[in-house]
């Protein structure tokens, strides 16, 4: 039967109480006081004023005629105008993510051949300037009235006009092709980040390379891929303004055209303009945090707190900052 082990208070410590296993009730009773910060709640306040008195400025500012924001920013052409943008960005992007990954795979292949072509894609549409390409593509059908498939210097099976392509399939085929390119060198990345061993494990495994990349490598690569593709899509909302460039009236040829029209309402209808491209990202921004939560599920213990919690964590901490201090004062 092991003896009772009998705890001792290191040098220099308060006594105790000299009951085996048991502390001082002093030193229990003793609250552990937190480390005050006095120069961040400082900073904090300054930033909170300087803030306030820019929002404040803002909304008191007579230049920015802000009894005409709100019959712009409900008119219909800028409507009309969002519509075109929500269409254009939600096709490119799911073309463009498409392409880009039958590029990224052609460059990771082993086939020198399908490798060249595709680093030759990548190197000359991302190379080439969107409006010098949206251009190129506007007047493709002057080179190339048909385009068809069929057999070389033989029949042709499927053909079409390239002269009846509408403004919005030219824009959707512009900045498909680039950000295809953009894209293949971000889910190429992504594959890469994934740890040999884990190939060299599911080759042991004897599983196949359509298996290896659906069930190993692309959950781990998608934590890296969903990242810097979503700063890719905020960017494509930013460059499909550039779509009036093929006679789309987008959110952009919106605002433009009816600038023109209202020369004395300049700022508002630009204010108008920038509130719809902020909603858009910020929407965008929204869905991407939660889609990175979601695959980040397997490489955290637990999925990063959302603002509202941080918010929440933040509040509740403060507070027991503050009480704590408060019971250290009076002593308790």
């Amino acid at each position: 039967m092991s003896e009772p082990v009998t705890l001792t208070s290191p040098p220099g410590s308060p006594p105790e109480s000299g009951r085996t296993g048991q502390v001082d009730p002093e030193i229990a009773r003793r609250r552990v006081t937190p480390r005050l910060r006095p120069w961040r709640w400082i900073v904090s306040a300054v930033v909170l004023v300087v803030l306030a008195q820019f929002v404040i400025g803002v909304f008191t500012n007579t230049h920015y005629e802000w009894h005409k924001f709100w019959p712009f920013f409900t008119r219909e052409s800028i409507l009309d105008g969002v519509v075109v943008t929500l269409k254009v960005v939600a096709l490119s992007a799911v073309f463009g993510l498409l392409l880009g990954v039958v590029v990224a795979l052609g460059r990771l292949s082993a086939n020198p051949l399908i490798t060249g072509i595709a680093w030759a894609y990548v190197w000359f549409f991302r190379a080439l300037p969107l409006p010098l390409l949206l251009i190129i593509t506007f007047n493709f059908s002057y080179f190339y009235p048909r385009l068809g498939v069929g057999i070389p210097w033989g029949p042709v099976f499927a053909e079409v006009q390239t002269s009846s392509l509408t403004p919005l399939a030219i824009g959707v085929i512009a900045l498909s092709l680039n950000e295809a390119a953009y894209a293949a060198e971000v889910i190429r990345g992504g594959i890469l980040s994934v740890e040999p061993g884990q190939i060299e494990a599911a080759n042991a495994l004897g599983l196949s390379r359509a298996r290896q990349l659906r069930r190993v490598v692309l959950p781990q690569a998608l934590r890296f891929i969903v990242p810097a593709y979503g700063n890719q899509l905020i960017g494509l909302i930013k460059a499909s303004s550039l779509v009036y460039y093929v006679s789309l009236l987008d959110l952009f040829g919106a605002v433009f055209v009816l600038e023109s029209r209202h020369p004395e309402s300049l700022v508002p209808i630009l204010i108008v303009g920038a509130v719809w491209y902020l909603l858009l990202t910020a929407v965008l921004s929204v869905v991407q945090f939660y889609v990175e939560r979601y695959f980040a599920r397997g490489s955290v213990h637990a999925p990063p707190p959302t603002p509202i919690q941080r918010l929440r964590r933040f509040t509740v901490d403060s507070w027991a900052r503050l009480a704590g201090v408060r019971l250290t004062r009076r002593g308790l």
